[in-house]
């Protein structure tokens, strides 16, 4: 089977890519920081600091693959608890991606996200643990036992654990967007098995 070209975009750290094997990678990832240890941790993927939006739009038809996570804490069930936490709008944008690939894209895509408070807008493909996924090919149920307190967790000890639990490995701790939790972007990871799984679903139903 010839190498699959792959676009990995809101790429994050990679979780879902870790285990992937005979693909030709291109990460998009708008933060630099967290792109910088994608590349450290991928440094055969071509990683791209940018919108992967713009990027898709300008690229869909060179790729074989596209995996999609879009930011997903406006449409998090967390965002809705605790006292002080402000009404804010879900971000609709996945839809807008599954819209877009659905009538313009002729390869296989995985647009991933957490199960939002609402109902989804259009109905997920499949369900794994606590992810959704939207896709136009049948993925097989998985499993990945998660730490205890995996939402919970902000500390420094508690992103050591969720570094061990994934396999990644980076010096010192990752913040973004004016966030002070050091397990935000860990928890953000699809975990790699979990990521290989979906990608042997999808090679499985190409070559048979």
């Amino acid at each position: 089977m010839k190498k699959l070209k792959v676009l990995n975009g809101h790429a994050g750290l990679g979780g879902n890519r870790k285990l992937w094997q005979n693909v030709e990678v291109t990460a998009v990832e708008l933060d630099p920081k967290i792109a910088k240890v994608y590349q450290d941790l991928n440094p055969n993927d071509e990683v791209i600091v940018g919108d992967v939006v713009e990027h898709l739009l300008n690229n869909y038809e060179s790729y074989d693959f596209i995996w999609l996570s879009p930011t997903c804490q406006a449409n998090s069930r967390m965002i809705r608890s605790g006292k002080n936490r402000k009404p804010r709008l879900p971000d609709l944008k996945l839809y807008e991606l599954k819209l877009f690939l659905d009538h313009n894209y002729k390869g296989k895509y995985v647009i991933e996200n957490v199960i939002p408070y609402y109902k989804p807008v259009i109905e997920p493909t499949a369900q794994l643990g606590r992810y959704l996924f939207w896709s136009n090919f049948e993925i097989k149920d998985f499993h990945v036992e998660q730490p205890k307190n995996f939402i919970k967790t902000g500390t420094v000890a508690g992103s050591l654990e969720l570094k061990k639990w994934l396999g990644i490995n980076y010096d010192g701790n990752l913040y973004y967007n004016g966030n002070h939790d050091p397990c935000q972007v860990l928890r953000n990871c699809v975990h790699p098995f979990l990521g290989n799984h979906v990608l042997e679903c999808l090679k499985n139903q190409i070559t048979n």
